[in-house]
């Protein structure tokens, strides 16, 4: 056998490309990734040819990073959904946009702020109208499994942000100091500071960050949060909305910004980027209380 062959084969990165190293593979699991789960809606997505998205449906499915479900009987419909090794593909799919935020769309500066314009503020204001997928869950309190949007209450103000410090941990450890990464410590005091005004207006408050479940726990403890901090550690909501990141040391962060949330799933207003935090808690309070 060719020695390149022979090194194709025990290359890691030469068995995924031949697997989702197609712009169409990496789209489609882009959208997958989003809730868009049945054919026809993948093809109004993507504009693509049904024939061209059939073969890349076979492809992932064959591959198990795509499972086909049956959702109707007569005639046969299916939808596809993330298999577990495709849901360890969503870290790939958010490192490729973190790049190309950074050194295509950006001028390279590693940054946790965001400009009023440009691609990711224009990516985050198109959440208008979108509905966070159905079986998005997330680590939460207690190790149990939390769905980011409340169902029961008038609205959900879900507020991102990039990472608190870790009670026990330097500071510098917990959360290497990035331009813009500062403030989530405030941002939580401040959302419990009003809390009791979110209570009585009957809208749910989630914090969410790439953290682990463990920091975040142990700093919702710390700071005695009435309100749950979930884990995205494994950047399933970040890739279903195609949240901005940056890099802080090894750790993909999510950029600060808040959403507001209706019980049908639907995002109803963004706020990004955040850079007064006291008023952007607020405003999130008023938009929330409107939400009907």
């Amino acid at each position: 056998m060719h020695p390149r062959r022979v090194a194709g084969d025990a290359c890691g990165i030469a068995q995924a490309a031949a697997v989702v190293g197609d712009w169409w593979s990496l789209l489609v699991l882009r959208e997958v990734a989003r809730g868009h789960v049945r054919f026809d809606r993948l093809a109004n997505e993507l504009s693509v040819s049904r024939k061209v998205l059939a073969e890349r449906l076979r492809t992932l499915t064959e591959h198990q990073v795509l499972e086909r479900r049956l959702y109707q009987d007569r005639p046969p419909r299916y939808e596809y959904v993330l298999t577990e090794q495709g849901r360890g593909l969503l870290p790939t799919l958010v490192s490729l946009q973190d790049w190309a935020d950074r050194w295509l769309l950006g001028d390279g500066t590693l940054t946790g702020r965001a400009s009023d314009e440009g691609a990711e503020a224009r990516r985050v204001a198109s959440l208008v109208g979108e509905r966070i997928p159905a079986d998005l869950r997330l680590p939460g309190p207690g190790g149990d499994e939390y769905d980011p949007v409340a169902a029961e209450a008038r609205a959900t103000v879900l507020f991102a942000y990039p990472a608190t410090g870790v009670p026990g941990v330097p500071d510098g450890v917990a959360a290497p100091s990035v331009p813009g990464s500062a403030g989530c410590t405030l941002e939580n005091r401040q959302f419990r500071a009003a809390w009791p005004r979110f209570q009585a207006a009957d809208v749910a408050v989630h914090g969410v960050s790439t953290q682990t479940p463990q920091e975040q726990s142990a700093f919702a403890q710390a700071e005695d949060l009435p309100f749950p901090l979930l884990s995205d550690e494994r950047l399933q909501l970040t890739a279903a909305l195609r949240l901005p990141t940056f890099r802080a040391g090894q750790s993909l962060r999510v950029k600060r910004l808040i959403l507001v949330v209706a019980p049908d799933r639907l995002v109803r207003h963004v706020l990004f980027p955040v850079r007064d935090i006291p008023a952007a808690v607020l405003h999130a309070l008023d938009l929330g209380r409107a939400v009907d």
